[in-house]
């Protein structure tokens, strides 16, 4: 069938891109509103962490599965079904009146988010075979997810200061319904059902294998890191991952083709990905309560002051991408995660009140970090799939991006809570009545309704301990942070690619170019599998497409 003009290619790039900042807007709209559930909905800081969590659990534990289902039945339907309910499921977490209902509505978000997410990348992979065209393509959808989850504080700030904490659910409805319509109108049809067979023991082993890892690294700090309960569940993920890897291994059409891990292209990039959302997601799960418990400011506040992160993410993205031909994904990944380490170390040594200028530098530097990591990997990543598996390739770079964010706010907000209210307790705090002081140490807000209420002569001196608890942990948790990007660095600087020279054409290339001009050669870091020429849309099993 013939491919789509440049026009249609353009309209289905940007129709994928909204779709894509709408579940990645989720992902941070609502760390802007904690504040506001913690007082409203009583939720304690475990609850938070579920809030936020719920939503990338479901999404990590699902979108592998998603991304298989997706390349076999169609992308365009898994789109569409995928917008439809999460649109729903948006209204359902905007009517809950407890923590418990909440968390349940975000778990089914994140479901219909791994339906949409692995399809956007897929898609642009189909639609843009030529590997200049398609890295073009991801630097903007990279710039778009990056800006979705940098700009949701913003836009939640501008609806909390003038709705309540339901308007940043029902504010995603109309986005996700117009993704919708552009979907039905101008997407094109794209499937692989020859090479994409249905796999069910690995669709159901690779689900469960994430879904207890993760679940088990979000429990871990509260039931404690040796506890049986957080053994078991480390041990149950080991054993689900060498059933999963077993099963993959004796299929003639696997689910995952796991020879593709021994590609540095692929697997260091996925590292590099997830080490970059790890970072990410701490970092604005703590920024948000930083801005408005510590420094008083307003929603709207918090979120404008954000925005420096989500500004030059989109340049960081596009930069990243135009430089990798030139340095390789070696030097670009590589320099964006010691950027990223440099900015949490700047951060950790900070003072509490630092003024907004220091603040946009460590943002900016985080921000161009983020960029210059993420958009490099996601196109090394498909850079070694066919157009056939597209939507499992999209998957593991969606995997890797919820599993490492999930961490972020697991592992991070975890440090947080656990030094905070440690430190807590050695403060003014300490002569409070115990009931008192476990409520403040479960919830920041709590502790600061605390010291306002207390009488003026230890009023300052209840805030100062809060204010200090707060720092301590927010700073040794930004250095855990640095930590994880730097030896993130170091890694991506070991095993990614650098650049890539054009490989020589011989007797053969040479007559499959004249006959077939549209087709691109596969590059050098191909795995050795892949026998035909990467991005070729009309090869046997590359699927097919309508415009």
């Amino acid at each position: 069938m013939p491919a789509p003009t440049s026009r249609r290619r353009l309209l289905i790039l940007a129709t994928v891109c909204l779709a894509a900042f709408t579940i990645n807007l989720d992902t941070t709209i609502v760390n802007v509103a904690l504040p506001d559930l913690s007082r409203q909905l009583g939720a304690t800081t475990r609850d938070l962490q579920w809030i936020v969590d719920g939503y990338n659990l479901a999404f990590a534990t699902l979108v592998l599965s998603a991304g298989s289902l997706g390349d076999r039945f169609g992308r365009r339907p898994a789109l569409l079904l995928g917008l439809a309910g999460f649109a729903a499921t948006s209204v359902l977490g905007s009517a809950a009146g407890s923590p418990g209902p909440l968390v349940a509505a975000r778990f089914a978000m994140g479901a219909c988010a791994a339906t949409i997410f692995p399809t956007t990348l897929s898609i642009i992979t189909n639609t843009f075979p030529e590997r200049r065209s398609r890295a073009k393509a991801v630097g903007v959808w990279g710039a778009v997810t990056g800006l979705g989850v940098a700009v949701g504080p913003v836009v939640g700030g501008v609806l909390l200061a003038h709705f309540g904490w339901p308007s940043v659910f029902l504010a995603l409805v109309p986005v996700a319904l117009v993704a919708l319509v552009a979907t039905w109108l101008w997407v094109p049809e794209s499937s692989s059902p020859a090479s994409a067979r249905v796999d069910p023991a690995g669709l159901l082993f690779s689900s469960a294998a994430i879904g207890v890892l993760v679940y088990t690294l979000i429990e871990a700090p509260n039931r404690g890191w040796s506890s049986p309960a957080s053994i078991a569940g480390f041990a149950a993920a080991a054993l689900l991952t060498a059933v999963f890897v077993r099963v993959e291994r004796g299929r003639d059409h696997p689910m995952i083709d796991l020879t593709l891990f021994r590609t540095p292209a692929f697997s260091a990039a996925s590292g590099s990905v997830t080490v970059a959302f790890f970072a990410l997601f701490g970092f604005i799960f703590l920024v948000t309560q930083y801005f408005q418990f510590i420094r008083g400011y307003g929603t709207l506040s918090t979120g404008v002051r954000i925005l420096p992160v989500a500004l030059t993410i989109a340049v960081g993205s596009v930069g990243g991408v135009a430089l990798v031909p030139r340095l390789g994904t070696r030097a670009v990944v590589s320099t964006g995660l010691v950027l990223l380490g440099t900015s949490f170390a700047w951060i950790a040594t900070s003072p509490t009140f630092i003024a907004y200028p220091q603040v946009v530098g460590q943002m900016v530097l985080m921000g161009l970090g983020l960029g210059l990591t993420t958009a490099p990997a996601t196109e090394s990543i498909l850079s070694v799939l066919p157009p056939a598996k597209a939507g499992v390739g999209s998957a593991v770079n969606d995997a890797t991006r919820e599993a490492g964010g999930t961490l972020g706010v697991a592992v991070i907000g975890s440090v947080f809570t656990s030094l905070y209210a440690s430190e807590l307790a050695t403060t003014a705090f300490a002569g409070l009545p115990p009931r008192t002081l476990a409520e403040g140490q479960d919830s920041v807000g709590s502790a600061l309704r605390t010291a306002a209420s207390a009488g003026p002569d230890h009023q300052q001196e209840l805030l100062t301990a809060v204010q200090n608890s707060f720092m301590h942990g927010f700073h040794l948790a930004c250095l855990v942070a640095a930590g994880v990007c730097l030896a993130g660095a170091v890694g991506a600087r070991l095993a990614l690619p650098g650049v890539t020279p054009p490989p020589s054409p011989g007797p053969q290339d040479a007559t499959a170019a004249t006959t077939t001009a549209t087709r691109q050669a596969a590059p050098a870091h191909a795995p050795a599998h892949s026998s035909a020429p990467e991005g070729t849309v009309g090869h046997a099993g590359a699927g097919r497409e309508a415009d």
